[in-house]
C-alpha cells in the first residue's frame, strides 16, 4: 500500500535544549511540517510513502529533500522551483514556561505553487491513501484551491483520504478556516483532530471541558465527533485528548470515533521531550492501524502509543518502528534499557 502526503516542509531553527531565543548564541538546524512528518513516521512503519510539496532548486531546498530520504521517503514528486523554504524558529518551553513558535513562511515555495506544478493522476496512479492537513489550504487561496483538486481525484481514483484539521490561528481566522475547510471535508474519509480543532474550524464544542484547565469530557468528545461525522458522511473520526499539566508534563490519550461507536485508549502520562510532531505520529499511526486492518480498538491503541513514544524524540520526525510501538501497547512502558 502506498500513502502520499501533501503540504510543507520547513527548516526548524532552535535554541539548543530549553534555552530562550534571547540567550541563543546558535541555532540547530532540522526539517519538518504536518504532511512530511506523517510521510517519514509511515516510512519507518515500513509503508511505501511519498511526500508532494515544493521547494527551491538551492542548497537549503535539497537540504530538506534529502532529510526525508534520509528515512525512506520517496521524494519523486517534491517540484523544485519558488524562492525559499518556510522556517520557523522554535523556543521549547518547560514546567510551567509555554514553548514559543515564530514562523517565517510568507512567500515560500510551496505556498506559491501553482496547479499546473501538480500531475494528480499520475502522484496517485499507484496509491491507495492520500493524506493532507489544515494547514496546506491555510497557506494561500491557490493552495486551497490545489488541495480541492486533489481531494477530488483521489476520490475520482478509489483512495483513502484522510484529513488533521490541525487548525493554526496565525495562518487563517476560524470564518476563513471553515470555509475552506467545508468545501474540503465531503472528500475525506477519515477526520483527525485534537480537542481544540473542531471547535475553531466547525464551531463545535465539547461540553464540559476546558482545554486551559486541563479537564476533558469523554462524552462530550463522543458528541463531537459524532457530529463531524454525521456532517461530512465521515468513516472514523479520531481525536487526540491532551491534558496538560504543564510544558513538561501531559496526560496522553486519544478516541476513535467509528459507525456511531467510539473507543477510548489508556492513558499514558507522559514526560516530554520535544511535543512537535506529536499529533502528525498520531495521524501516522491511525493511517497505518487502519490500512493494515486493525479495528479501531487495535487502530486507536496503536496510534495513541506512538504518539507517546513521539514525544520522547528531539525533532519533528517519530523515529519508532512497529515493533516499539507494539511493545508500548502491549503494556511495557517501563523505559528500561534494552539489553
Amino acid at each position: 500500500m502506498k500513502v502520499i502526503t501533501f503540504g510543507e516542509i520547513m527548516l526548524r531553527l532552535a535554541p539548543h535544549g530549553y534555552e530562550r531565543f534571547v540567550q541563543a548564541n546558535d541555532f540547530g538546524a532540522t526539517y519538518g511540517g504536518g504532511e512530511a512528518n506523517v510521510a517519514v513516521s509511515l516510512a519507518n512503519f515500513g509503508m511505501d510513502a511519498a511526500f508532494v510539496s515544493k521547494l527551491p532548486t538551492h542548497a537549503i531546498g535539497q537540504c530538506a529533500v534529502n532529510s526525508l530520504r534520509k528515512y525512506g521517503v520517496d521524494t519523486s514528486w517534491i517540484v523544485r522551483g519558488g524562492e525559499r523554504i518556510g522556517i520557523y524558529y522554535l523556543e521549547k518551553g518547560a514546567s510551567q514556561r509555554p514553548s514559543q513558535v515564530i514562523y517565517d513562511r510568507k512567500d515560500s515555495a510551496i505556498a506559491t505553487a501553482q496547479e499546473a506544478d501538480f500531475d494528480w493522476p499520475a502522484i496517485f496512479a499507484d496509491a491507495t491513501w492520500f493524506h493532507f492537513t489544515g494547514i496546506t489550504p491555510a497557506l494561500s487561496p491557490t493552495l486551497a484551491a490545489i488541495t480541492l483538486t486533489a481531494v477530488k481525484q483521489a476520490k475520482a481514483l478509489g483512495l483513502q483520504v484522510s484529513c488533521d484539521l490541525n487548525y493554526r490561528k496565525k495562518l487563517w481566522t476560524p470564518q476563513e478556516a471553515s470555509q475552506t475547510m467545508s468545501q474540503l471535508m465531503p472528500y475525506v474519509d477519515v477526520c483527525i483532530a485534537n480537542e481544540e480543532d473542531a471547535e475553531k474550524v466547525f464551531g463545535i464544542h465539547a461540553p464540559d471541558s476546558s482545554v486551559i484547565d486541563g479537564v476533558l469530557n469523554q462524552d462530550g468528545y463522543v458528541e463531537v465527533a459524532k457530529q463531524l461525522s454525521e456532517r461530512f458522511a465521515l468513516k472514523q473520526v479520531a481525536i487526540t485528548l491532551r491534558e496538560s499539566i504543564s510544558a513538561s508534563d501531559n496526560n496522553w490519550g486519544a478516541m476513535l470515533y467509528e459507525e456511531g461507536q467510539a473507543y477510548f485508549s489508556r492513558r499514558y502520562p507522559m514526560h516530554i521531550v520535544d511535543r512537535v510532531g506529536g499529533g502528525d505520529s498520531f495521524a501516522a499511526g491511525i493511517i497505518y492501524a487502519l490500512s493494515q486492518g486493525q479495528n479501531a480498538p487495535s487502530a486507536i491503541e496503536f496510534a495513541t502509543a506512538a504518539s507517546c513514544l513521539k514525544h520522547s524524540i528531539e525533532g519533528d520526525f517519530n523515529l519508532m518502528d512497529v515493533s516499539e510501538v507494539n511493545t508500548l501497547v502491549a503494556g511495557d512502558g517501563t523505559g528500561r534499557v534494552q539489553r
